[in-house]
C-alpha cells in the first residue's frame, strides 16, 4: 500500500511550531553609525512590531545612526523624544541589568534613554496597559529600579504604551521625516499667517493666504505642531482638513 502523506493544514487547524529564527543582524552601512545596544532586540516575531530605524541626534554630529526598537510604541516614545528640541542624545537598548524578583534572577534590558541638553539623563520603561494593570508588573519594576545602578540615569519613568495610539505612532513618525527638511522660510510665514489669521480653523484656511506652493505649508504645519507652535488633534489623521489652532 502506497504512503499517502497529508498536509499540515488538513488535520491541524492550529498554527503550525516552526523553529525560531535568528535574530536580524545589520551588516555595515554606508554613512550610518552602527547600533551600539546591550541587546539586539531585532528577531523576529509574529505578535511584536519590531521597529528598525535611523535616527540623528547632537551627540552623533547630526550622523545617522540606526535604532531598534521592540515595538511601535517604544519607537513612537523615540520619535516623541527626537522631535523634543532640549533633546541631546537618545540611546535604543542601552544598559542590562540583573535584579531579584520572585526568587530569580532574571535580566532586563531597559528600551530608551534619553539625554537633555541641561544633562539630565532618563531612562524610559515602556509597556502596555494590559500589564500596567497587575500589581505584579509594578513589582517587578520596582525590582529593576532598585538593580539600576544610580550612575546610569538620574531618573525613570513608565510610559503606557496604550496612550500611543496607531495614528499617533504614524504622527510622530512623520513629524520627524518633516523635521530633517529644513525650511525656515516657510516655517516663520505660515506661523506669522497661523497667528495673524482670525479665521483660521482648519490647515487648508492657511493655503490661500501664503504664496507658497501648498505641499510647503502642509509640511510646515507637520513642523510646526511638532514644535508645538500650533495644536492638532494627533490621535487623528493630521491633513489639509484637519483642525488647528495656536499654541498658548
Amino acid at each position: 500500500m502506497p504512503e499517502e502523506y497529508i498536509d499540515h493544514d488538513a488535520w491541524n487547524y492550529g498554527l503550525a511550531k516552526l523553529p525560531k529564527a535568528p535574530k536580524v543582524k545589520l551588516g555595515a552601512i554606508t554613512g550610518v553609525l552602527p547600533f551600539d545596544g546591550a541587546r539586539n532586540p531585532g528577531f523576529r516575531s509574529a505578535v511584536a512590531h519590531r521597529v528598525w530605524l535611523t535616527y540623528k541626534t547632537s551627540a552623533n554630529d547630526w550622523r545617522p545612526k540606526v535604532g531598534i526598537c521592540e515595538s511601535a510604541a517604544e519607537a513612537a516614545v523615540a520619535y516623541e523624544a527626537l522631535i523634543a528640541k532640549d533633546t541631546y542624545d537618545v540611546k535604543f537598548q542601552p544598559l542590562t541589568i540583573q535584579f531579584e524578583f520572585d526568587g530569580k534572577k532574571p535580566e532586563y534590558t531597559h528600551d530608551l534613554l534619553v539625554t537633555r541638553l541641561n544633562t539630565h539623563r532618563r531612562l524610559i520603561f515602556v509597556r502596555n496597559e494590559a500589564s500596567l494593570s497587575k500589581p505584579k508588573t509594578w513589582r517587578e519594576i520596582e525590582a529593576i529600579v532598585r538593580a539600576t545602578p544610580p550612575s546610569a540615569a538620574d531618573d525613570m519613568i513608565v510610559v503606557n504604551a496604550n496612550d500611543y495610539s496607531r495614528q499617533r505612532r504614524e504622527n510622530l513618525y512623520r513629524m520627524y521625516q518633516m523635521i530633517q527638511e529644513r525650511d525656515e522660510e516657510a516655517d516663520e510665514i505660515v506661523l506669522y499667517t497661523a497667528l495673524n489669521l482670525k479665521t483660521l480653523w482648519l490647515m487648508k484656511d492657511l493655503f490661500s493666504h501664503i504664496d507658497l506652493p501648498q505641499w510647503r505649508v502642509f509640511r510646515s504645519c507637520y513642523r510646526l505642531i511638532a514644535r508645538e507652535k500650533l495644536i492638532a488633534n494627533m490621535d487623528h489623521v493630521i491633513n489639509e482638513f484637519s483642525r488647528v489652532s495656536i499654541a498658548a
